[in-house]
């Protein structure tokens, strides 16, 4: 239902000449994800836990935008998501969710939040310990694709070696990593009081 709706957005968008700026024209990079998947499959309930946003590329969807944090709890089969931080009015918010295995066997995650579309969720690179880049591209008719990237972290802070294995990942696919904006983290952010909502 939520992709039909912003299918039907996007048609609108086509049809008055107004195309968002996060569709592009062109297709969505090649990505190993049956190799990727194989791999991390075993490692899943390694992926549970806290992450914290560092780094993301321009997301309508994304409703935070300071202080993200987002925690993963594993069930043996898929992680809800709960993800907290400011949104753009400077107000705390929860924004929950899911993360699962695709539907129709595709060899990815996807993620599913409310008031947002399912998406793919690919883990281009992790070590479970320290660092995450995710990567998200969907294909539209007319030739269009929608792609968002995010780095994660264990910690409100990431070091340049993980932050550089992200930038590698990234760029491999053809991401210019230049469309990244870091996210708000540190001392001046309600962690504790996050964790409670």
């Amino acid at each position: 239902m939520k992709s039909a709706v912003f299918f039907v957005a996007f048609v609108a968008a086509v049809a008055a000449d107004k195309i968002p700026d996060f569709l592009v024209p062109g297709k969505c990079p090649a990505v190993n994800e049956k190799a990727l998947f194989e791999q991390q499959i075993p490692n899943h309930s390694k992926y549970a836990g806290v992450w914290y946003e560092i780094a993301l590329t321009n997301n309508p969807y994304q409703l935070l935008k300071q202080c993200v944090r987002n925690e993963y709890s594993f069930d043996g089969s898929k992680f809800i998501a709960k993800s907290t931080g400011i949104n753009a009015d400077g107000n705390l918010m929860r924004h929950n969710g899911q993360v699962l295995p695709m539907p129709l066997g595709d060899p990815h995650l996807s993620i599913d939040y409310e008031g947002s579309f399912t998406a793919p969720y690919v883990i281009l690179d992790t070590d479970y310990e320290n660092f995450s880049c995710i990567y998200s591209c969907v294909e539209f008719n007319y030739g269009y694709y929608a792609d968002f990237a995010f780095i994660f972290s264990r910690s409100p802070k990431l070091s340049d070696q993980y932050l550089r294995r992200c930038e590698a990942a990234f760029k491999e696919i053809g991401v210019d990593v230049s469309r990244f904006a870091k996210t708000v983290q540190g001392s001046n952010c309600p962690y504790d009081t996050q964790k409670s909502l």
